[in-house]
C-alpha cells in the first residue's frame, strides 16, 4: 500500500465508480499517508465520499482538467446522506495541500456545506495553516467552494471555484495569496472578506459572472490587488469598506453591477467602491461597461464611488465608455484624498437595447 510514499486509495478498497460509498478506504489511506507524511493519491475515478480529515503535512492529490463545463479526472463527490459542513476539512491539516482533485457538492442543496473548509469556530490555530490548494476544481456546494474561518497562511492557486450557492473564496484571516485562479458564477461573490482580514494578495485571477460582487472586502488592510480581469459582475466589482492599505492596480473590470442581481443600490451598480477607507490607492485600472454576451441590458450605473476616505489616491484610472450615468461619485472625502486624472466618457448604448 506505500509506494515510495504514495498510497493508492483503491489499495485501501476505494472503487472510484460513482456508485459506491468509498469514505472508509479514502479515511484509511490518509491515516496511513499521516504516519509518514506521504502522498494520498487517487487515481482517475468518480468516488463518493463523506468528510475527509486532513492530517499534517500530507498532499492529497489527484488528476483533473481545468474544465467549466465538464468534470474530468479524479472526481470527488460528497455522499448526498452525509451530515458534515463540508467535503474536505483542513482543521490543523498544517503543511498539507490539496491538489489536482475535482470536488463535487451537487445533492446537498437542502442545507449548507462547503468544498474545501477551514473552520475553527472561536480562536486561530495555535500555529500557521500553511495550507495549500492547488490546481483543484471545486463546484456546486451550496455553501462556499473554498470557506477560510480563522485562517492563518494559505496559498490557494490554479484552481477553480464556481457555481457554488456561498462565496468562491470566503476568507477570515491574513497572510495568504489567491493567484491564478478562476472564480466564477457563484451567488456569493467570488473573493469575499467581511470579517478581520489582513495580507493578503490576489493577483491573476479571473472572477466572473458572480453574483454577489467580484471582490468584496470589509474590515481589511494591507491587500495587493494587482492584475485581475472582473466581469460581469453582480453589484459591484470592487467593493473595500472600513479597510485600510490597499495596493488595487492593473486591474480590468468590465461590466460591472448586473442588473438582473442588483440589490436596489444604485450606487452597487459600479466599477469600483471604497467607502470609510484610508491609505488606498486604486490607479492604473481600465474600467468598461457591457451586457451579457450578446444580449439583455447594459451595466453599471456608476464608474467609481469613493465616499468617506481619506490619506487615498484614486487617479490614473480609464474610464472609456465605463459606465451609463456618472463616472465618478465622491462625497465626505478629506481632504487627504487624492481624486485625480481619471479621464473616461459615459457610454451610449445602441437605441434598440434598454440601458437601465
Amino acid at each position: 500500500m506505500n509506494d515510495n510514499g504514495y498510497f493508492n486509495v483503491k489499495a485501501f478498497g476505494a472503487k472510484g465508480d460513482g456508485v459506491t460509498d468509498d469514505t472508509a478506504a479514502i479515511r484509511a489511506a490518509v491515516a496511513e499517508a499521516g504516519k509518514v507524511g506521504g502522498t494520498v493519491f487517487f487515481p482517475t475515478g468518480k468516488y463518493v465520499s463523506g468528510e475527509i480529515k486532513l492530517t499534517p503535512g500530507i498532499v492529497v492529490k489527484g488528476e483533473t482538467a481545468y474544465s467549466y463545463r465538464t468534470e474530468y479526472g479524479s472526481i470527488v463527490t460528497l455522499r448526498e446522506d452525509s451530515d458534515s459542513a463540508c467535503l474536505v476539512n483542513l482543521n490543523e491539516a498544517y503543511g498539507s495541500k490539496l491538489q489536482s482533485l475535482c470536488l463535487v457538492g451537487r445533492g446537498q442543496e437542502y442545507r449548507t456545506v462547503h468544498g474545501a473548509m477551514v473552520d475553527y469556530p472561536e480562536k486561530y490555530a495555535a500555529q500557521e495553516d500553511a495550507i495549500c490548494i492547488d490546481n483543484c476544481r471545486i463546484g456546486h456546494f451550496s455553501g462556499d467552494g473554498i470557506r477560510l474561518e480563522r485562517i492563518w497562511c494559505f496559498s490557494v492557486r490554479h484552481s477553480q471555484s464556481f457555481c457554488n450557492k456561498g462565496a468562491g473564496i470566503r476568507c477570515r484571516g491574513w497572510d495568504g495569496f489567491v493567484i491564478d485562479c478562476w472564480l466564477t458564477a457563484n451567488n456569493g461573490g467570488g473573493f469575499v472578506a467581511t470579517d478581520e482580514n489582513a495580507s493578503n494578495t490576489l493577483t491573476g485571477n479571473r472572477i466572473e459572472w458572480n453574483a454577489g460582487g467580484g471582490i468584496l472586502i470589509k474590515k481589511g488592510q494591507h491587500y495587493n490587488i494587482t492584475g485581475n480581469y472582473i466581469d460581469r459582475s453582480g453589484n459591484t466589482g470592487i467593493h473595500v469598506e472600513a479597510s485600510k492599505v490597499l495596493a488595487i492596480t492593473g486591474n480590468v473590470i468590465y461590466r460591472s453591477g448586473r442588473p438582473e442581481w442588483g440589490n436596489g443600490d444604485d450606487l452597487a451598480s459600479c466599477h469600483f467602491r471604497a467607502e470609510q477607507c484610508n491609505g488606498v490607492t486604486f490607479t492604473g485600472n481600465s474600467l468598461n461597461f457591457g451586457r451579457d454576451d450578446g444580449y439583455g441590458q447594459y451595466s453599471p450605473s456608476c464608474g467609481m464611488v469613493v465616499r468617506g476616505c481619506a490619506h487615498s489616491v484614486v487617479a490614473s484610472n480609464t474610464l472609456f465608455e465605463a459606465c451609463l450615468k456618472e463616472l465618478l461619485v465622491a462625497s465626505d472625502n478629506a481632504d487627504s484624498c487624492v481624486i485625480k486624472d481619471n479621464p473616461g466618457t459615459l457610454a451610449v448604448p445602441p437605441s434598440d437595447v434598454a440601458a437601465s
